[in-house]
């Protein structure tokens, strides 16, 4: 059974403060998110370690923890680098993605509580609202939590797990596919109709479009890669 997230926090207590390590990652997470890093730069870890303000130590365990989640490479004799992956890799992952989400849809369609769907239609309104403004990133990062809830309303764990591994891959890729304004409105269209599927609890129609948006996803960077 699922808890409102609102209760749920108010169960758990005061919110703790983001750790050092949790600011240094978010902040290299998106350094490379909106192409401040490049895909296969080479990461200076005193030239970074002195923009943040920070020690190599707890930098150099930002960069594991990212390299952990596909964002980074560690090479050998030259540090940390941005992962660059090929269009085949990034196509290939997408289709995965497109597969896992659509089945994640059939299941949180028949098994969501009522809490968990308005949960994922106050991360729509709130993304919707960063739309507006036209603020990119706030944007993307509340857009990859509705697919990441969605993945939860799943309640397999299996299919979360997968999902988490592949999404964190791809977070460059899918950033640079809003770089337009016709590729951004059509991004939010399909978001919209997600948003409607999901609260009607139409799991074909549903999965139909977390496929489709997948696909679409692939059209809207491919010529960026």
């Amino acid at each position: 059974m699922e808890l409102d997230l609102q209760d749920a926090l108010a169960d758990s207590g005061p919110i703790a403060r983001p750790s050092l390590h949790d600011q240094i990652v978010g902040r290299i997470r998106d350094m490379v998110i909106e192409g401040v890093l490049p895909p296969g730069a080479r990461i200076h870890e005193g030239q970074l370690g002195a923009q943040l303000g920070v020690s190599r130590t707890p930098l150099r365990e930002a960069l594991k923890y990212l390299a952990s989640e596909g964002l980074l490479d560690l090479v050998p004799g030259r540090g940390a680098v941005v992962k660059r992956f090929s269009a085949k890799e990034v196509q290939d992952m997408l289709a995965v993605l497109g597969l896992l989400e659509a089945e994640a849809g059939r299941l949180a369609c028949a098994d969501a509580s009522d809490a968990g769907i308005r949960e994922v239609r106050g991360l729509h309104d709130r993304m919707l609202e960063y739309y507006t403004r036209r603020e990119r990133l706030e944007y993307f990062k509340l857009n990859q939590a509705i697919h990441s809830a969605i993945l939860r309303l799943s309640g397999n764990a299996a299919l979360v797990t997968v999902h988490g591994i592949l999404q964190s891959r791809l977070k460059r890729i899918r950033f640079i596919g809003n770089s337009s304004e016709e590729r951004w409105a059509g991004a939010v269209a399909d978001h919209e109709e997600m948003i409607a599927a999901l609260e009607a609890r139409d799991p074909q129609r549903l999965a139909v479009i977390l496929s489709r948006h997948m696909e679409e996803s692939w059209n809207r960077v491919r010529d960026a890669i």
